[in-house]
């Protein structure tokens, strides 16, 4: 079952939220590589008003920022606008994940109003009770294999850097981004049976907490179907998809589909300085706990 994708309007209000719902997952974004989408996931940040906000895995790529720093003023107005909405009074419920692990020793700890937790529930407004994880326990690959892990993380930085090489080139004659790793994903058979096999591990996890139904992210494939007779909702990630789950004030689920509404062109290094100078909004750079700080270097 393929859910419909939320519609934004064309002419969004200039200084306020164009699409009001209730609940607001994203996943995925790896902030601090070259590959996250970051002017995209601010200007869906900017047109979305909800009352919850959980940021569910992979928020800032650790693994990536050991191996090379790289943090353009694009990745800071992304934290801010966050921060921003947590001070503004949007419930902030951070969930890390295998890329963020690092976060997972402040658990229990609030830090400028983002709530940071293992994992929760989330009773929708027509009294589901959906399960919250990233989801990397559920990876065999992650639990068994890390060494792999890192080593199938390297070989997919390199597929971004040649789709985005293919991307720029798209984009100069008008045609809309186009994901290589999602095309790839969807023809190797390995790849979709892992998918499969994903899915019903988080379900049957969901059904025997006894719950309605699980939202995750980690695998970067935004779904919303039944799975054993359980609900499993994936919220995909801001690399590839441009994907968020949002529930509506009724309780409805769907699929917010941003890829749809711009064509994005993937920055690089030599072009993260225009990124910058193009965002209208004058931010605070964010600085991390000195513990923390040590913790990623």
């Amino acid at each position: 079952m393929h859910p419909p994708h939320c519609t934004v309007p064309e002419h969004p209000l200039d200084d306020g939220a164009s699409l009001r719902v209730r609940t607001v997952w994203i996943s995925d974004l790896h902030l601090g590589t070259p590959g996250c989408q970051a002017r995209a996931l601010l200007d869906f940040l900017r047109q979305v008003d909800c009352e919850t906000l959980y940021l569910v895995g992979d928020i800032i790529d650790g693994w990536q920022l050991r191996r090379s720093w790289y943090w353009p003023q694009s990745h800071n107005d992304v934290v801010q606008k966050i921060l921003r909405k947590a001070r503004k009074g949007t419930r902030v419920v951070f969930v890390p994940g295998n890329h963020d692990e690092f976060a997972r020793r402040y658990v229990e700890h609030n830090f400028g109003g983002v709530d940071v937790v293992d994992e929760a529930v989330h009773t929708t407004a027509d009294g589901r009770r959906l399960w919250v994880t990233h989801g990397d326990h559920f990876d065999g690959v992650i639990q068994c294999a890390k060494w792999l892990a890192h080593v199938g993380d390297w070989a997919y930085e390199r597929t971004l850097q040649v789709n985005s090489w293919f991307n720029r080139a798209r984009a100069r004659l008008g045609l809309p981004y186009w994901s290589l790793s999602k095309y790839l994903k969807g023809k190797v058979k390995r790849a979709v049976s892992y998918i499969g096999d994903f899915e019903a591990a988080v379900a049957r996890e969901a059904r025997q907490r006894g719950l309605h139904g699980v939202v995750c992210g980690h695998i970067h494939h935004a779904e919303i179907r039944e799975v054993e007779g359980v609900l499993y909702c994936n919220d995909g990630d801001w690399v590839e998809s441009l994907t968020a789950l949002v529930e509506h004030h009724d309780g409805r689920l769907e699929i917010a589909d941003w890829s749809a509404q711009r064509a994005v062109q993937l920055p690089s290094r030599q072009t993260a300085g225009a990124d910058a100078a193009e965002e209208p909004e004058a931010l605070e750079p964010v600085h991390a706990p000195p513990a923390l700080a040590r913790r990623l270097t």
